[in-house]
């Protein structure tokens, strides 16, 4: 089981300029979601992520790399998993439940909490519009032509986990896992960060989440 822990960002809040906090967290680590439990047709695009945390939130910051793009999806809690996504799940303490917080390539989300893949509630839109979002896309210096590169930063404030009362994320610790998927691309793909043991593509499956550590 992989182990991560995040970094403390004190002069930043979920109020602060996206595009700072794009910026600060460019200077940390680059964790790889380079895992393909189902290889399928062997496509893997590259993708990494930095994460931190603040007083009042959580930031993420995607960099995808792959041969083709799709947004079709643009409304909250739309099925943004078909286009090119990456994906967050999170669950708190010993719980089963665990949130799923999914994300196509221009930042619209959707936002579910539940214990498996069909024992699931999406939550509501007024939640998700809590969360900032900035997509940058750039050309990318990559062996597989027509590559394309697009960045993806995210600031999650606490109240987006709107099933539990956090005031602060300090010294806490979660189980995660990240992803990134592509439903209806050309080649489709399934890339994990922890590594999942089933037979079938499902990224539901929370007995492989990692451990995640805030500092204290």
């Amino acid at each position: 089981m992989k182990e991560l822990t995040v970094p403390f960002l004190d002069s930043v809040n979920h109020v602060s300029p996206i595009a700072h906090v794009s910026f600060l967290l460019d200077n940390y680590e680059k964790n790889h979601i380079g895992l393909m439990p189902w290889p399928g047709n062997g496509y893997k695009p590259d993708v990494h992520f930095a994460i931190a945390f603040g007083n009042d939130g959580l930031f993420i910051k995607y960099y995808v790399s792959e041969t083709s793009i799709r947004a079709a999806y643009t409304k909250p809690n739309q099925p943004v998993h078909k286009d090119s996504c990456v994906e967050f799940f999170v669950s708190f303490g010993d719980e089963k439940s665990y949130y799923s917080f999914d994300f196509n390539c221009a930042g619209t989300c959707m936002l579910s909490f539940g214990a498996d893949r069909t024992n699931r509630k999406l939550l509501p839109e007024a939640i998700i519009r809590t969360i900032r979002h900035q997509t940058n896309f750039k050309l990318v210096d990559d062996i597989r032509q027509g590559s394309i590169g697009w960045e993806l930063t995210l600031m999650i404030p606490l109240v987006a986990f709107c099933n539990h009362s956090i005031a602060s994320l300090n010294g806490k610790q979660c189980r995660v896992n990240f992803y990134k998927c592509g439903d209806d691309l050309p080649d489709p793909h399934f890339l994990v960060w922890n590594n999942i043991k089933s037979a079938e593509a499902n990224f539901h499956l929370p007995e492989f989440f990692g451990k995640m550590i805030f500092e204290n």
